[in-house]
């Protein structure tokens, strides 16, 4: 195998699939990225076999030669050094060249490296994926919702299938839900062409992490098929691979009370600064607990108190609200994380009472739902 290529478009593909890398696997062959190089261009993989990402680079772009291929082949290199090496070469022209025994030589100006590749035959194989169950969805939508609920996924793997994004199509309509069961997060939206029937994964929170970052500013449509173990993001260059949890995701609907004792509409924007400030003082506490209260004149207020610092105590004006007197207390940071997820908009917060869930949504639509529990203070 010899091929040349850009130093340049070399490197984007490895920063997209050095994201599937995983230097903590136990399978030797997965700390490697897999080369492939034909007439077409060169495909890269990268697998830690919960995400495996493959990207492709054309040999023409535009009409400039990025890939002058000499011989095609397959090749295994060291990950790490491989991104390494090629991160600090130094010219654009980067010449690769492989061996009968794996023995990989990269040129580049006066620098040339010898490394020692892997058996490509023993690298996992893609798997297997029918595009018939395949919808589209527009790339910054779906970063959006990514944005959206991610953030509420749990961190500990005491429920694994909580550490992941519940999507579930329904009656032409796509529902995104993550919940760590102190708060939950849910992004409705409907997409041109659903597929027929109904589906119901559970995506790591992690991949899609991973998946948002490769995903950049592009505003191309993604391809998503999904199957019982595995879903696939394609864009026109990458495929994104991951595995899907296992467990019934808990029915999170009957969380969502239906009907609310006090309505507070308020500057979002307004809002989050100043529960930020009051945080200041809450974070020296070990829980970071906020109280709102509701007064006279559609104000609210936002204190916080430490024994060992003092105590803030903030007004805010807000556009209206409705219904019974409310004293609440909840983490500062939940309530944060659920305020940037509708995005500095006017919200409607609606309780139905101090020591039950309350919801957040935008005043002027409720694709998305934030529901956060409250903590007993009082």
């Amino acid at each position: 195998m010899k091929f040349e290529i850009m130093r340049d478009r070399l490197l984007d593909g490895l920063n997209d699939v050095m994201k599937a890398v995983s230097s903590k696997t136990t399978i030797p062959i997965l700390t490697g990225i897999k080369l492939e190089v034909t007439e077409e261009g060169l495909h890269l993989t990268g697998s830690d076999s919960d995400i495996t990402i493959q990207t492709f680079i054309k040999a023409e772009e535009n009409g400039e030669q990025v890939i002058r291929v000499i011989e095609e082949g397959t090749i295994v290199v060291q990950a790490r050094m491989f991104n390494e090496i090629v991160r600090k070469l130094p010219t654009n022209d980067v010449e690769i060249d492989v061996n009968e025994n794996y023995q990989t030589h990269i040129r580049s100006g006066k620098s040339e490296f010898h490394l020692i590749g892997l058996d490509p035959s023993e690298y996992p194989l893609l798997p297997e994926i029918q595009d018939d169950r395949q919808f589209v969805i527009p790339a910054d939508l779906l970063k959006s919702i990514v944005r959206e609920t991610v953030f509420a996924v749990s961190t500990s793997e005491s429920r694994p299938v909580l550490t992941g994004v519940h999507w579930e199509v329904k009656n032409g309509e796509l529902v995104c839900v993550a919940t760590d069961s102190h708060r939950l997060a849910r992004r409705k939206t409907t997409l041109e062409q659903m597929p027929e029937g109904e589906y119901s994964v559970v995506i790591p929170g992690k991949s899609l992490n991973e998946l948002s970052k490769i995903i950049g500013d592009s505003s191309e449509a993604v391809n998503i098929v999904m199957t019982q173990q595995q879903v696939l993001f394609k864009t026109s260059d990458v495929l994104f691979y991951s595995r899907l949890l296992e467990g019934n995701y808990p029915d999170t609907s009957r969380l969502i009370p239906n009907e609310y004792k006090t309505t507070v509409t308020v500057n979002g924007k307004a809002l989050l600064q100043a529960i930020d400030r009051a945080s200041l003082l809450a974070r020296e506490e070990r829980n970071n607990i906020v109280r709102f209260s509701s007064l006279e004149g559609n104000v609210v207020e936002i204190s916080s108190s430490s024994p060992e610092v003092g105590k803030v105590e903030e007004e805010i004006q807000a556009t209206s609200i409705e219904g019974e007197e409310l004293k609440i207390s909840f983490s500062a940071k939940y309530m944060m994380d659920a305020l940037k997820a509708v995005d500095g908009q006017d919200v409607m917060v609606q309780f139905t009472g101090a020591m039950r869930p309350f919801i957040l949504k935008s005043v002027h639509d409720d694709a998305i739902l934030q529901l956060i529990l409250p903590v007993r203070t009082y």
